[in-house]
């Protein structure tokens, strides 16, 4: 098994478990706890687990702003099963804005196939990749933020604002009956601001991990959702305020 791998296969158990021990995880890739105490150590420099004594935990907290590289790994199968679900809801011809999220990311994959889509975004990672697709591709310019592969500021704000769409493929740190949707970073937070204002309809893209949580900045209220797509229903307090509000919800 390559060492990239074996890591994927550390947060999968990270996150189901919350906690794993160096010597579960030497004995179960068979391995020496060296290695595996190396694998934990990259881990945490990427931002995803935190070390403890003989062992890690994921890194959970709501208003972490962990990087794009740590997100784009961590619970790819719940982000592709959402990825699924969503796809329906993009037309040929559509007009796009996307943030950065690795959730986002996913669904773009699996649009490729559609004809005449113009995705206009600020992630540096989407630009790179789908460079040499047929989607017509608009950068939003601005300042980059290392850390989580995106563009932000004044000129992508500007860039934003010279354009309608049909629809905004968003996702979010946390969303909440009261406080509505929130994120853990500011910068882009007020960029997605924008991205709201300028479409025609919201599509948000949440697991169920974000709902019941409050991140540091708000976003904006849940009314402003048209489709919340999720991985698996939420609780009955929510199915019916989704309701109220006539945001059609897809799981």
């Amino acid at each position: 098994m390559l060492a990239a791998e074996r890591r994927k296969k550390i947060i999968d158990l990270a996150h189901q478990e919350k906690r794993v021990l160096v010597s579960v995880l030497s004995r179960m890739f068979e391995v020496t706890e060296e290695t595996i105490r190396r694998d934990l150590e990259k881990l945490e420099k990427e931002g995803i687990v935190s070390r403890t004594y003989g062992g890690a935990m994921l890194n959970r907290h709501t208003n972490e702003d962990l990087p794009f590289t740590a997100r784009n790994i961590m619970n790819t199968d719940i982000k592709q099963n959402i990825a699924i679900k969503a796809m329906d809801l993009i037309n040929e011809g559509d007009t796009l804005m996307v943030d950065p999220s690795s959730t986002s990311f996913e669904l773009l994959k699996l649009l490729t196939n559609k004809n005449n889509l113009t995705v206009i975004t600020n992630s540096v990672h989407i630009l790179n990749d789908f460079s040499g697709s047929e989607m017509n591709i608009v950068s939003t310019g601005g300042n980059l933020r290392p850390r989580s592969l995106s563009l932000v500021g004044p000129v992508a704000h500007h860039t934003l604002q010279r354009y309608n769409v049909d629809k905004a493929i968003i996702s979010c740190k946390g969303i909440d009956l009261d406080k509505g949707i929130t994120e853990s970073n500011e910068p882009e937070c007020e960029l997605k601001k924008y991205m709201l204002k300028q479409c025609d309809k919201v599509i948000l893209l949440a697991d169920h991990t974000k709902f019941d949580k409050v991140a540091f900045t708000v976003l904006s209220e849940l009314e402003r959702v048209d489709y919340l797509v999720t991985d698996q229903a939420p609780s009955e307090p929510w199915v019916r305020r989704l309701a109220e509000l006539n945001i059609e919800l897809i799981y």
